[in-house]
């Protein structure tokens, strides 16, 4: 069980997370001063550790430092009632994982423990991968622990075990061609060629020839005979990826191969059997296609033996984490900022996976070692709640003081909502929780 370390100078206030903490199955041990803590880690390492920023003695700051100097395994969340853009800056700096403003939900500390679990575990199992232990192949280029990601191995390897023809549906960038080869990867086939075939990316006049090749002199420029994919790919595997931009034509061969595992170059009349396994793809709705007479219903029964759908990336968020610390390991970064990671946690990622990774390249290209928020795509840094109106205001040539600007724009939101504090946090674009703490900046009363 993961260890939990719990450091503030109130004794109760420790006691009361450790209690909510224990109704989540998480055990936790608490210490009243930052010199406690370093003795009790002496002793005995902890996973994380979760202290309050303001205590006598050793500060929580210093505390941080000293921890990640000592014990870099060991993940710290700040915890304070006093937060500022400039101390919660300071404290992600300084190696923190995250902060919490109190007064806090406890579900909000719960989250955040367990995303450094979840993450810890990925870290130990690629460790055993690089080490060689005995583990799915697949698990080395496909990055995710949630559950559904979970069933998607568990379907790759019953695919693997047999031969039966797959269809891998998901929308664009979900990594349909990654399923593929682990299908491949893991069977009685993993030594022969697989070979990958993008339908969507050849006119129909070029697929056809690209498919089943073609004999000298069958078209003008043909000066010799040239073998097609699935010759190519005889006795291993072959991709066919985006089937569903393949014409009526091109499909009614297709069939005859799945049929009759059989194929005819072009321009030749000699009957060429073939030994394939196929896996098909698409980011379409076939069976749309197949109520307009768009796919062929008998191709389509034929290709959709073992189905496996691949989730898209904005249902399975928990896996963002460990995909860009993946992607970041193959850039020239050094890491990603903890903002940064929180700001790729919020985005939605209607590219998916491949949208995910083309934004850490980007940002590893321009960032100076460290991926910061400023390094992220635009589309990515806009965050919820945003409006163009915010966009478009503009400082006037004579300044503004910020405080006073941000004071008044909360009293604005309450009148607006009437005097409802959940209505004018959703008015400001944040939470409760941080409207409740810049009202006590300000010192506007919260029964107003």
């Amino acid at each position: 069980m993961p260890a939990i370390l719990i450091v503030d100078n109130e004794e109760k206030f420790c006691k009361v997370i450790q209690a909510s903490l224990a109704l989540e199955s998480l055990q936790a041990d608490y210490c009243t001063s930052g010199e406690d803590a370093l003795a009790y880690l002496e002793a005995r390492p902890v996973d994380a550790l979760v202290s309050d920023l303001r205590m006598d003695g050793i500060s929580g700051l210093e505390l941080l430092e000293a921890v990640k100097e000592r014990y870099p395994e060991t993940e710290v969340i700040i915890m304070t009632a006093y937060a500022t853009q400039k101390t919660a800056v300071e404290a992600l700096k300084k190696g923190a994982y995250d902060y919490l403003i109190k007064p806090f939900e406890m579900d909000e500390l719960t989250l955040r423990l367990r995303r450094i679990f979840d993450q810890k575990r990925i870290v130990a199992e690629n460790k055993r991968l690089r080490q060689g232990q005995e583990a799915p192949v697949f698990f080395r280029k496909i990055v995710g622990r949630s559950q559904k990601m979970q069933e998607i191995y568990r379907l790759i390897k019953k695919g693997s075990e047999n031969e039966a023809t797959v269809l891998v549906r998901g929308e664009s960038g979900t990594g349909k061609e990654l399923v593929a080869e682990a299908i491949h990867g893991e069977s009685d086939r993993a030594k022969q060629p697989f070979v990958a075939v993008n339908c969507a990316a050849l006119p129909e006049n070029l697929l056809e020839s690209e498919l089943f090749g073609y004999e000298k002199g069958a078209f003008t420029g043909a000066t010799q005979r040239r073998l097609g994919k699935f010759e190519q790919a005889h006795e291993g595997s072959i991709f066919l990826d985006e089937i569903g931009d393949m014409s009526l034509a091109t499909q009614a061969k297709l069939l005859r191969v799945l049929q009759n595992r059989e194929i005819y170059r072009l321009g030749g009349n000699e009957q060429i059997i073939v030994d394939v396994r196929i896996i098909a793809a698409t980011h379409q709705d076939l069976e749309a296609m197949v109520e307009s007479g768009q796919f062929r219903n008998d191709l389509y029964y034929r290709l959709n033996v073992f189905p496996i759908t691949l989730p898209p990336l904005r249902e399975r968020k928990e896996d963002i984490p460990a995909l860009a610390h993946h992607f970041v390991e193959q850039s020239s970064a050094r890491g990603i900022d903890r903002r940064a990671l929180a700001y790729l946690m919020d985005y939605d990622w209607p590219g998916n996976v491949r949208e995910l990774q083309n934004a850490i390249e980007r940002a590893a290209i321009i960032c100076e070692e460290i991926i910061e928020v400023g390094d992220l795509p635009a589309t990515v840094r806009r965050e919820k709640g945003s409006s163009a109106g915010a966009a478009a205001y503009e400082i006037p040539p004579e300044g503004i003081r910020l405080d006073e600007f941000e004071k008044d724009l909360i009293v604005q939101a309450i009148q607006k909502a009437a005097g409802n504090k959940t209505r004018a946090a959703e008015l400001l674009g944040i939470t409760r929780r941080r409207l409740y703490s810049m009202m006590e900046r300000f010192g506007i009363d919260p029964n107003r």
